[in-house]
Parts: C-alpha cells; structure tokens; sequence
C-alpha cells in the first residue's frame, strides 16, 4: 500500500485555513507530518506562529457580530451539512486519519470518522435548545434571562482522537454562536485540515478557522492571545496548568479536558450466569487496548477481586493478546501505532522501570529498544502495588497493571489514591454496590458493566486534575462556551 491509496487534504501544502481561505506562513516554514506505522513522511503542512494566530483570531472577531445574530436554527442547520458532508467523506477521512494518527482503520479510525459526523448532527439538532428563563419578579416587572456566546474561542486538541474532538470543539463553539481558532496537534492536523476542505464555503469566513503549527508556538499564542475570550484545551495534564496560567491574567473563561489513571474494578458477581466471556471482553475494551492504551479515559488500573482473580485474568489476558498489532491501514489489523517515538520512548521506559522492580508480564513484554514500527504490544503487568510509578501516572500507552483486592473499601480507596479524577469502570450486577461506589469513586464518568467511549448528549468532564467543565452535551456548551445574561424591564404604567 502506497501513500498514493489515501487522498490528502488540498490544504497538505497550505497548513491554515483562515478567514475562508487556505494560508502559507509568511516564513514558508513547514512541519512534516509522518505515519507512525510506517515511521515514513506522508506530507509538509505550514508551521503557523503567532503571526497566524493573530490574522486568524482577527477574521474571528470580524465575523463574530453577524454570526452571534444568526439564528440558532440556522447555526444548527450548518452544522448538520458539515456532518452531512464528512459522512460522504468518511471512507476517505479515515483513511487520512489511520495515516497520521497510528490508529487502526478497522477498529477505530472509521469509527472516529463516522463518530465525528454524529457530534455535528447532535449539535445541529440541538442547537435551538440555548433558552432562557423568565423570572417572577412581580406584575410590574418583566424579567428574563438569555444565553449569550463568550466571542472568540481558541481551541487546542490532541493527536489521539484529532477528528472527534475536533469535531466537539467545532459543534460546540458554532453552535452557540461562538467563533473559532482551532489548533491540532502537529503530529495528527490532516484530518482537520481534510474537515476545513469539506466546510469551504458553508460557514461566513472567519466563523471557522484552523492553524497548524506547534504547541509551543501557535498553541501557546492562541491560549495568551488577548482577543481570544474562551480557551477549550484537551490534552496533558502539564500543559494544561501551563494554559491556565495563560487565561488566568486576562480572566478568559477556560475548559479543560486533560489527563487520567482510571480504575476498573471487578466483583465476583460480574463474572457469575455465563457473563466471565462478556466482563473480560468489556474490561479489554476498557483499557482501550485497540487504540494503542491512548486514551485519557483509559481503564489502565486493573482491581480485581481476589475471589476471581485465577478465573478472570486469564480470560481478559486472552481477548487483549488476540488483537492483531500491525500497520493502521491494513483492513485486518486490530491494533495500530503509538503517535512518535517520543511516546514510544516513555513507554518503553515505564515498562522497563517496572520491570526492573520486579513486575510480571501476563501478556507483552518491554518494547524493543529500536522499532521498525511504533507497535508495542498489548500489555497486562501484576506484581505491582498501587503506589509504584507505573500505577500512578498515565503511560498513554497500551499497558494495564492489575492488582488484586479483597473488600469493597480497599478497592474504592485504591481507585480514589490518584490526583486524576476523569473516568471509570465498575463491574458488578449488585444494585446496592452500584450505588455505594458511583457515589464513592472520585471521577467525572462511570461506566458500569461495559467499556465504551464517549456518546454526543452525555455529560463528559472530570475532577480532580484531570480538568474543568464538560463537554459533549448541549448542556455542557451552554455552561462552558455561552454565559447568562439579565434582563430586568419596568413595565409599570407611567414609569
């Protein structure tokens, strides 16, 4: 398979799309974006700085006037043509997508692609739900409340997942009649850029803009930039404090989804009337193995009752090592690439670092030294207390470390010792334990009995340091991208 079977984007050698149109930095500088499973270039992209960030978030306010007066109904319809067009597209998309991202095109990338094109249609179904309130102050009074956009947002997302989220950031942001200036990550901005060729023409120019370029370049300008009223930021937990101190001076409105060492904890109920096959297959997907563990709600930390420890983990070793590992394009492979050799680096050394202190492998090994490919395989490691390195910080990697656990308090206070407070994952059938631990486990999103991801109407945030606000449902846009504004009239005759 050559890099000629998947069409690029025509802005490959434009890098920005700003005020409806495609933009060169003014430096010519590039950036080269690579496929991870072939460790080969696949195109150059502009490396925009503070100079495009700039002219993008002037487009930005030029057009937000005419677009904050838009109809909400109008606003929605728009969004929808955009899902519309992308699921047209959306072959083609995850194609772009499994390229640059490492991710999988049979298991995850078209499901991202037709994923991303349910985000914009929620949103554009939704977008007439911005209502206000009127209040009962008295006869003589007449007092409403409405909903109002921030301006202009700056939104910054990650190389992981860049089309969903990009596509979350976008509905969101439009949808209530906010502008934007979105910035991917430089290793993943193709299947935005491919976005951005699809919305040519549908929104006014400067309603939508896309920079490429470095975080700590363009991604840092558009986080301080002065014009910039709302910051929408996902990714690591260290850069996320790094943008809070940036917002912070001016006192723009910020959103943060960041990072997470989320629990999965079995009881022995979970496993009982034929379910062992299902709970072992959902506690794998938990761990997000098919996306190569990068994910930041990634049930990464395994607790396990002591009870069903020697039924169970063998089981759920068996559904994560039957994933194929290999190159994302190919249409039988389960199981791509991490993102560079960075990230392959860090994984390599948390698995080495514990190895080294004597952990045990169920499934996996320490990744080689020298990769032809960035494929680690799936990884379960025991013989590991919950307060070793590996245990506490997210490896973003396809590694889970389980350990054991005999009663219901020690399982809550192993999974609640973390300064992540993001998202998990609780396997059992008792109603009454249900409700003890949703209550108890410090995390913005539980699953209960099943591992899947994020669905457009849910409420998606978490506590702790894994972030602030939500996102994903209309209400969370309402709290996070508008603000309340009073009206108060004196209706009284001869006032």
């Amino acid at each position: 398979m050559t890099l000629l079977e998947y069409k690029l984007p025509e802005a490959g050698l434009a890098g920005s799309y700003i005020n409806g149109a495609w933009h060169w930095p003014d430096d010519g500088r590039t950036l080269t974006v690579e496929n991870p499973s072939r460790r080969e270039p696949i195109c150059e992209v502009g490396r925009g700085t503070g100079d495009e960030i700039d002219i993008a978030v002037g487009a930005a306010r030029a057009a937000l006037p005419a677009w904050r007066a838009l109809a909400a109904s109008e606003r929605g319809g728009l969004l929808s043509e955009l899902g519309r067009r992308l699921e047209e597209n959306a072959e083609e998309v995850a194609r772009i997508l499994a390229a640059e991202s490492g991710n999988a095109i049979k298991t995850q990338a078209r499901g991202e692609a037709m994923g991303a094109t349910g985000v914009l249609k929620y949103y554009g179904g939704v977008a007439v739900e911005q209502k206000g309130e009127t209040l009962p102050l008295g006869p003589d009074l007449f007092s409403y409340s409405t909903r109002e956009p921030h301006g202009v947002v700056g939104s910054i997302i990650p190389w992981n997942s860049p089309l969903q989220l990009g596509c979350v950031k976008i509905s969101m942001a439009l949808a209530t009649g906010n502008c934007l200036v979105l910035k991917p990550a430089e290793d993943a901005p193709l299947a935005i850029l491919k976005l951005a060729e699809l919305a040519d023409g549908l929104f006014p120019p400067g309603v939508l803009n896309v920079v490429t370029g470095l975080g700590g370049e363009a991604g840092a300008a558009l986080a301080s930039h002065p014009g910039v009223d709302k910051v929408s930021f996902t990714g690591s937990s260290e850069v996320g404090k790094l943008i809070g101190h940036a917002t912070a001076d001016r006192i723009a409105k910020l959103t943060l989804e960041l990072g997470g060492k989320s629990p999965t904890i079995v009881f022995p109920d979970a496993i009982e009337n034929g379910r062992l096959d299902s709970t072992a297959q959902q506690v794998a997907n938990a761990m997000r193995f098919a996306r190569q563990g990068q994910s930041c709600t990634a049930g990464s930390r395994l607790f396990v009752h002591k009870d069903i420890w020697d039924v169970l983990m063998p089981k759920v070793a068996e559904k994560s090592a039957a994933l194929r590992v290999g190159d994302a394009l190919d249409p039988d492979v389960d199981m791509g690439a991490v993102i560079n050799s960075e990230r392959y680096g860090e994984i390599r050394a948390f698995v080495a670092e514990a190895e080294a202190q004597g952990a045990s492998f169920l499934i996996g090994e320490t990744p080689v030294e020298d990769p032809s490919g960035f494929s680690p395989n799936p990884t379960i490691i025991t013989g590991v207390d919950n307060a070793w390195r590996i245990a506490r910080e997210e490896v973003f990697g396809p590694v889970m470390v389980a350990i054991p656990f005999e009663t219901e308090a020690e399982a809550i206070d192993m999974a609640n010792d973390t300064h992540y407070g993001l998202a998990a994952f609780l396997f059992t059938h008792d109603v009454s334990r249900i409700s003890r631990l949703t209550r108890a486990i410090d995390a913005g999103w539980i699953q209960v009995n099943q591992g899947g991801g994020q669905i457009p109407g849910m409420s998606y945030g978490g506590t702790k340091q894994s972030g602030t606000g939500s996102e994903y449902s209309i209400e969370g846009a309402l709290e996070a991208y508008t603000y309340r504004k009073c009206i108060t009239i004196n209706i009284k005759e001869g006032a």
